[in-house]
């Protein structure tokens, strides 16, 4: 009898702990499931909405890059107006989107940017506040997907990715009051070329030019640099932002 009871008594203790056990995998679950994900991505049809809310609650500083002219860009700008007056807005485009920028942003009425132009190689992105972000995964067709970020490690190494292109950026002016041969792709792979001390004849070669054309283009590179010698056209390039320093 009392072996019986022992066995009656273990097995209710057994019962206990399993009970215990999937009561507390239930819980922990339940709290995955309602824990933020740091990373949360979405399609183009929602990156409207997924802007509008984010920019709308900007406290101090929203900071934006651009691309081009697709449907990130648009979306991006078309969100700005709700930015709130009190927050700075610093705009950041690659040569290709600065072109038509000043055109693209006249209609707003409720926020200026602040534009500079860089000539790194930039991925569309949006960080608020330096506490959250929303990020161009992919060309933004219409299947394209974009990816809302609230991890604050992440988003912090966006705010320094993009602090630390904006200081070597140029103003949007500058840039525009350069002359137009300068701010090509060919300009700029000419002037790393004589940067880097190629020889014509080995520069020429890799451009897939003759050696007169490569020339011919130094000369006007320099006259429109003001330059005087091939490494004081690459220092004033520098200076210009067309090349890295």
């Amino acid at each position: 009898m009392e072996r019986s009871d022992d066995h009656a008594s273990h097995l209710e203790q057994a019962l206990l702990q399993a009970r215990k056990l999937i009561e507390s995998t239930v819980l922990l679950h339940s709290r995955r499931l309602t824990t933020p994900s740091p990373v949360v991505r979405t399609d183009g049809a929602r990156l409207g909405d997924s802007l509008a809310q984010l920019i709308g609650g900007a406290r101090y500083s929203v900071a934006v890059t651009l691309t081009g002219a697709g449907a990130f860009e648009n979306a991006v700008i078309g969100a700005l107006d709700r930015t709130p007056g009190r927050a700075v807005v610093r705009m950041l485009c690659n040569v290709p989107a600065a072109e038509g920028v000043a055109e693209r942003l006249r209609p707003l009425t409720r926020v200026r940017p602040e534009v500079r132009v860089s000539q790194s190689e930039l991925r569309g992105i949006v960080v608020v506040d330096g506490a959250s972000a929303l990020v161009q995964t992919h060309d933004q067709e219409p299947e394209g997907q974009v990816a809302v970020v609230n991890d604050i490690g992440a988003v912090r190494a966006l705010e320094l990715l993009f602090a630390g292109a904006w200081s070597r950026g140029r103003k949007l002016a500058d840039h525009l009051g350069l002359a137009p041969r300068l701010r090509t792709e060919f300009a700029r792979t000419v002037l790393e070329a004589l940067r880097a001390g190629h020889t014509d004849e080995t520069a020429a070669r890799a451009i897939n030019v003759s050696l007169r054309t490569y020339r011919r283009h130094v000369a006007e590179i320099m006259r429109e640099l003001d330059a005087s010698s091939r490494f004081q056209a690459g220092a004033r390039a520098v200076e210009l932002g067309l090349l890295a320093d």
